[in-house]
């Protein structure tokens, strides 16, 4: 069986893909590689920021569900998402920046080892930057060679999701015996997992959580989290694990810019497995990508319709210089 290779990408709801687009470009400097809509909800942009190539593993995307109420963190829920910056160095620069810029913020911490910072956007959304100084495992991305953070301290992918949940016993199971993780460390109520080469890119940290009420879905919440295939034939070797295991699956699914499955694995934890390809450089080039609304050939012929119901967002960045700082 081929193992999953890691993160692929985590999908966040936000409740303005402007106010999101912002904090992405000039707060965090991740790239916006695709501008697109939800593909079963064409009203709803879907926003991709990642790497400075758009690489796999990299990528952190956003929905803005119309109307969406504000939703609530608790227990059965992906709680956290984590960045990669280079080294400890980096979470220093963060804490200068993140005050300078009104970014709440914890302080740097340590967990499993690892020196980390996590903060929250203006929709509460959770979000840690995790230090790759002394990481062993699958590689990290490109930064934003042209964004607004020095390349030095610039993140560069993502890191482990942090999920909270009720049946501990059974998400483990779940995890080792079908997914193919294993558990390495475990402190106090956190435990973590890691897949493939391992390494803050191929990590969980899955924390055992009674005492919350269970989460509920809305703008500041995530979505569902993508694993990396290798591609097509892995895709349907995992298509057809899933289903020899009882999942209800969502069968194959192919969203233009790489192939997927969704599986619900736990009470309100939807996983997905992506395929590295083909990838956002398809029908954009390099230099301007994200600046235009990109749509699937599926839906190409509903551009107009499309164009008149989301409003415009000006994505473009090619021609501003931004500035180190």
């Amino acid at each position: 069986m081929n193992h999953l290779k890691g993160m692929h990408h985590v999908t966040a709801i936000t409740s303005s893909a402007e106010k999101n687009y912002e904090f992405f470009t000039y707060v965090l400097g991740m790239r916006l590689v695709k501008k697109t809509v939800n593909q079963d909800d064409i009203q709803t942009y879907h926003l991709f920021f990642a790497d400075d190539k758009g690489s796999a593993g990299t990528d952190m995307t956003f929905f803005d569900f119309p109307g969406i109420p504000k939703g609530e963190h608790g227990t059965n829920e992906i709680y956290k998402t984590s960045f990669r910056v280079p080294t400890d160095a980096a979470l220093d620069y963060w804490v200068k920046r993140f005050d300078r810029l009104e970014v709440k913020h914890t302080g740097i911490k340590e967990t499993f080892g690892v020196k980390t910072l996590s903060f929250v956007d203006f929709d509460d959304q959770q979000y840690q930057l995790i230090s790759d100084e002394n990481n062993k495992g699958v590689a990290s991305g490109t930064p934003w060679q042209k964004g607004p953070i020095p390349l030095e301290y610039a993140i560069t992918g993502l890191g482990p999701i942090h999920v909270r949940i009720e049946q501990f016993d059974y998400f483990k199971e779940v995890l080792e015996k079908v997914l193919l993780f294993k558990e390495i460390a475990q402190e106090e109520s956190l435990h973590l997992f890691e897949v493939g080469e391992g390494g803050n890119g191929a990590q969980i940290y899955v924390e055992k959580n009674v005492v919350l009420p269970s989460a509920r879905q809305g703008y500041g919440t995530v979505h569902h989290a993508a694993f990396r295939v290798e591609d097509r034939a892995v895709l349907e070797e995992w298509i057809e694990r899933m289903s020899s295991f009882g999942f209800p699956t969502s069968g194959y699914v192919d969203r233009h810019f790489f192939e997927s499955l969704y599986a619900r694995v736990a009470p309100q934890i939807l996983f997905e497995f992506a395929t590295d390809g083909p990838g956002f450089m398809g029908d954009e080039p390099y230099e301007t990508l994200g600046e235009k609304l990109s749509l699937p050939p599926f839906l190409e012929p509903k551009r107009a319709e499309i164009e008149k119901m989301v409003r415009p967002i000006d994505t473009v960045r090619s021609t501003k210089e931004f500035i180190k700082e």
